[in-house]
C-alpha cells in the first residue's frame, strides 16, 4: 500500500481549477513558498533554541521585526535580511529557479536569444 491518501472531493475540484487556471496556479504557488520559507524559518529557529527576541540581536533588528518576517507580514523580504538571519542560526539560503511547466519563453524573448546567438557566432568567428 502507499503511502498517499485518496483526493477528497475538493481536492480534485481544486486540482481541476490548478490545471485549468495556469495564473491561478502560478498565485497558489508563490503563496505556498512564501508559506514554506516562514515555516522553516520557524523550525529553524526552535532547533537553534532561539527565541525571537535571542535572534533579533544577533541579525541586528528588533523582535517584531523577527515576527513580522516568522508571520509572512513582511511582503517584500530583502535577500540580505534573510541571508543574515539564515547565517545568525549557522544555515545558508538556497536559491533555485525552476521552469514551471506551463511556461514558456515569450516570443518577443525567443528572437532576442536568436539575435544574441547570431552574434555570438559573428564575434567568434571575428576572434578566430
Amino acid at each position: 500500500m502507499s503511502g498517499k491518501q485518496p483526493k477528497t472531493s475538493l481536492m480534485g475540484w481544486i486540482d481541476e481549477q490548478l490545471d485549468r487556471d495556469a495564473r491561478l496556479r502560478q498565485e497558489v504557488d508563490e503563496a505556498l513558498n512564501a508559506l514554506r520559507l516562514e515555516q522553516d524559518l520557524i523550525a529553524l529557529r526552535e532547533r537553534c533554541g532561539l527565541s525571537q527576541s535571542q535572534l533579533a540581536k544577533l541579525v541586528g533588528v528588533s523582535q517584531p521585526a523577527i515576527a513580522k518576517i516568522e508571520s509572512g507580514k513582511i511582503k517584500n523580504l530583502q535577500l540580505k535580511t534573510l541571508l543574515r538571519t539564515a547565517k545568525a542560526m549557522g544555515a545558508t539560503v538556497k536559491i533555485q529557479l525552476q521552469k514551471s511547466p506551463q511556461a514558456g519563453v515569450p516570443k518577443s524573448h525567443r528572437a532576442d536569444a536568436r539575435t544574441m546567438s547570431k552574434r555570438r557566432r559573428i564575434v567568434n568567428h571575428s576572434a578566430a
